[in-house]
């Protein structure tokens, strides 16, 4: 009786234990993932970064962009806005007012006739660090979708000047025609200096938050998987995006998306974003890791 006692408990238990590893397997959409790891038949895992310490992200992977950078975008790029906290990257735009270092009054760029710097925010890349040919991307994140705010998960490649260098964009969030909408986009060059080809998927927020009214709230995984034939652009495990790279071909010959990528994060302010004077500052973007598989 005893020996069959302790067989249904050793049993019971084990079931018990196998139903809570189980629960804890499912992320909360509110919260940060610590647990929840990945796993593909086909992928491993070849670098990552969890932001799971105190302070600056590690600058053994990550640099920063400086000062007023493209777009005519509002905002002043500072290490300062980009934290590490209790398993988050924070990146925070908020009003700050100094003298724009390389103002210059006598020059018609937008970058040196701003006397001040009104709104800082951050913006990190993986250039130099961590850089990667081809794989499977997965950046789980949550954005803020005030009035304004223009997040961003993307990449460039090492060499050739943009956009011949190649861009994938994981998520953009910004107005498009005034509506606010998240986008999934593949550009390679033209004949054209600066001038980009797109394979561009634009989504309203409305069909995101007509599914559900907490959808700007909870954490997403923006996906891309990459091979030498294709880029495919995944929202929650939901493909959004193919482009195939037979036609990201730029003029000369070469080939945007054969040779190593670096990851950029930024949270960007006004010009497509909107008017921030609409909105309550601060404004943040929040990542919760960064994952990159290989074959």
């Amino acid at each position: 009786m005893l020996l069959k006692f302790a067989l249904s408990f050793v049993i019971t238990f084990s079931l018990l234990a196998k139903v809570a590893v189980s629960f804890a397997q499912v992320a909360n959409p509110f919260k940060p993932d610590s647990l929840v790891k990945h796993s593909w038949d086909d992928y491993h895992l070849v670098w990552n970064d969890e932001f799971d310490y105190d302070g600056a992200p590690s600058a053994s992977s990550w640099g920063y962009e400086l000062g007023f950078v493209r777009n005519n975008e509002l905002q002043w790029y500072q290490p300062n806005n980009a934290r590490c906290s209790k398993g988050l990257l924070t990146i925070e735009a908020k009003r700050e007012f100094f003298a724009n270092p390389g103002f210059d009054s006598s020059s018609s760029d937008w970058r040196k006739c701003r006397k001040m710097v009104d709104i800082s925010s951050a913006s990190i890349k993986t250039a130099g660090h961590r850089e990667f040919t081809y794989g499977r991307f997965a950046i789980r994140a949550r954005i803020d979708t005030s009035m304004g705010a223009w997040p961003a998960i993307w990449t460039l490649g090492r060499d050739m000047e943009w956009p011949s260098c190649g861009e994938v964009d994981l998520l953009e969030y910004y107005l498009v025609n005034g509506a606010p909408s998240v986008l999934a986009n593949v550009a390679s060059g033209t004949s054209k200096r600066w001038n980009a080809k797109w394979n561009s998927k634009v989504i309203p927020l409305s069909s995101f938050s007509a599914k559900d009214r907490e959808w700007a709230s909870k954490f997403h995984v923006w996906r891309m998987d990459w091979t030498p034939d294709y880029i495919k652009l995944y929202i929650d495990d939901e493909l959004v995006n193919t482009t195939f790279l037979k036609d990201t071909v730029n003029p000369d010959g070469s080939q945007p998306f054969s040779q190593p990528h670096y990851i950029l994060l930024n949270l960007a302010i006004g010009a497509n974003g909107g008017n921030p004077d609409l909105s309550k500052l601060p404004i943040r973007f929040e990542v919760d890791y960064v994952r990159v598989y290989q074959r």
